[in-house]
């Protein structure tokens, strides 16, 4: 048999719709030829269609079009693949011919999660992000400032003198040196390949000064009220505020009662005993 003189044909299809790969024999002399396909994936072969029927992972979404040609139903990116047509005819000159077809199958990209930071000073640095995983082939990322297109590099385009920015499209990775004033606004980055493009919401970012004079005037203010506890307590401990019994020396106590003495006579007591004592003597 012949079969349609392109042995190599490339079809870039969107994703979830359906494909018809075409295998057309154009001359043959058999009149009913054994067709087959077979599916060529990461270097491993399986069958598609054999034995008058469908195989493999394309069971209940594929069938065969005009006893040859292949039509698959809600392709997806694992249909992204090389399909091998081959042909067998016993009563042709030629018994075998094959075509192989190169499917590729596109996915519009979703919409991307960025990531933009609130706030930066001036004069610090900032990233931005942007990742997308469902599209393909792998998308290519844009960002925008304000709606205006970024370049890859701030000093490509005179327009962005003022801003100092690297933008990586294979990344989706925005990254500032040094941000300024004029960097402020309203950003939001693109995923696009073949297939489309999606886009993800904007976000503002805004560049601010540093108050320099506030952040003295704060020091200075915690610098004084320490200067000021730490006088006061130098005070304290002049004053004698801080400190206790055993620096002061003892504190007060009653005289309690000699050891084996129940009873102190006072001052007259003691005299009145010595004048008794005297008569008894005379």
């Amino acid at each position: 048999p012949n079969i349609a003189p392109q042995t190599l044909r490339v079809l870039f299809f969107l994703f979830s719709l359906g494909v018809e790969l075409s295998c057309i024999i154009t001359d043959s002399q058999t009149n009913d030829p054994r067709i087959e396909w077979k599916k060529i994936q990461d270097e491993q072969t399986s069958y598609v269609f054999f034995d008058n029927k469908i195989q493999g992972d394309l069971t209940g979404r594929a069938e065969l079009l005009g006893k040859t040609s292949l039509k698959i139903w809600n392709v997806t990116r694992t249909d992204s693949a090389l399909y091998r047509c081959e042909v067998v005819a016993r009563n042709d000159r030629k018994e075998i011919d094959e075509i192989v077809i190169e499917l590729t199958v596109q996915v519009k990209p979703v919409p991307p999660a960025c990531r933009v930071p609130r706030a930066v000073p001036v004069g610090k640095a900032a990233t931005l992000s942007c990742q997308e995983g469902e599209g393909y082939p792998r998308p290519h990322y844009s960002w925008y400032r304000n709606d205006v297109p970024l370049p890859t590099d701030s000093r490509a385009n005179p327009r962005f003198r003022n801003s100092s920015f690297l933008l990586n499209p294979e990344t989706g990775t925005l990254v500032f040196n040094a941000v300024h004033k004029e960097d402020s606004g309203q950003y939001y980055c693109i995923a696009s390949n073949d297939a489309g493009s999606a886009r993800c919401e904007e976000q503002d970012m805004e560049v601010y000064d540093l108050n320099i004079s506030g952040i003295i005037g704060g020091v200075l203010v915690v610098l004084t009220v320490l200067v000021l506890i730490t006088a006061g307590i130098c005070c304290a401990y002049r004053r004698g505020y801080f400190i206790n019994n055993k620096q002061n020396g003892e504190s007060y106590k009653n005289p309690g009662k000699p050891d084996g003495v129940n009873y102190i006579r006072t001052d007259e007591e003691v005299r009145s005993r010595v004048r008794s004592d005297l008569t008894k003597d005379t």
